[in-house]
């Protein structure tokens, strides 16, 4: 046989050859379809976990907003007055819901409260669902950039209470205070109400130095 003819047969299957072939691939075929089929399940799978991961998260944070609005809509704050603490003098008060998150608050305060070493806060909130642990924190924003921070604990509240909270605030030193041309119109107070640390509910009061 010539070296052409053997590398011919070499090339070509003979039928047993052939046989080995196909069974071959048929086995090749079957595992690859079954790594598939694996592949798939682990798929379907992991976007299960996923959408059973995210299904939880929404309903935590639901479970959150459930327990937030009852106590939110059911607190008020009833009034709020600003005091010379050396003196007692009232510089400031007002009646108007300062509480309520729905809109941005406006109050007209005079400049001389600038000039106070400290100033009294006195609010009067009302809560028809009982907070365990009454807690506030303000941040003051000067042309949308924080300033100042103030934190405040109140404690444990009776339901269908009404109660009076009084605070002392520390004025900056007298070489840090900003004109009051500078401040008015452009200092946002963002009060953030807590019960521990599930938030109630969030206000916002531009100050105007008159």
């Amino acid at each position: 046989m010539s070296a052409a003819k053997a590398a011919a047969v070499l090339a070509k299957p003979t039928t047993a050859n052939k046989s080995a072939v196909a069974v071959t691939r048929r086995k090749e075929e079957a595992e690859n379809g079954g790594e598939k089929k694996k592949e798939q399940r682990t798929s379907t799978a992991n976007s299960s976990s996923s959408s059973s991961s995210s299904t939880t998260k929404t309903q935590r944070r639901q479970s959150v907003l459930d327990q937030q609005q009852p106590i939110c809509s059911g607190f008020k704050l009833n009034w709020m007055n600003l005091r010379d603490a050396e003196t007692g003098k009232t510089l400031w008060q007002s009646t108007d819901d300062l509480a309520d998150p729905n809109v941005e608050h406006e109050a007209r305060i005079p400049k001389s409260i600038l000039k106070c070493k400290e100033v009294s806060r006195e609010l009067n909130f009302t809560s028809e669902h009982k907070i365990d642990k009454f807690r506030l924190e303000q941040r003051v924003f000067l042309r949308g950039h924080v300033i100042e921070e103030w934190f405040f604990n109140f404690g444990f509240v009776i339901p269908q209470s009404t109660n009076t909270w009084q605070n002392v605030i520390e004025a900056a030193p007298e070489g840090q205070m900003l004109p009051a041309s500078v401040l008015s119109g452009n200092i946002i107070i963002e009060t953030s109400f807590f019960d521990d640390y599930q938030l109630i509910c969030t206000s916002k009061v531009r100050l105007f130095y008159v």
